[in-house]
């Protein structure tokens, strides 16, 4: 694996509190960075995955979908709470 180095500036509250939670994790500040970068990546890497797979599809076929799914009750626990 290559590694790229790359001069980061950070507010210093955000470099102190980043530092505090890569202590307390057990990693270097540059761990704590690079899992936080790879989070936020596959964070919006998803969501495009998302986005592209719902423009795939069909509303016929969502439709056809949910009328197989029967009109059995929930079982116990599986209720949402309900909400104001």
């Amino acid at each position: 694996m290559t590694k790229a180095n790359y001069s980061l500036r950070l507010q210093p509250s955000l470099k102190a509190a980043a530092e505090r939670l890569a202590q307390a994790d057990g990693t270097s500040l540059n761990q704590f960075i690079n899992i936080a970068v790879a989070e936020k990546l596959a964070a919006l890497e998803t969501e495009q995955f998302f986005k592209k797979r719902a423009q795939q599809g069909e509303r016929g076929a969502f439709l056809a979908f949910l009328e197989g799914a029967g009109s059995a009750p929930p079982e116990e626990g599986d209720r949402l709470p309900p909400h104001d």
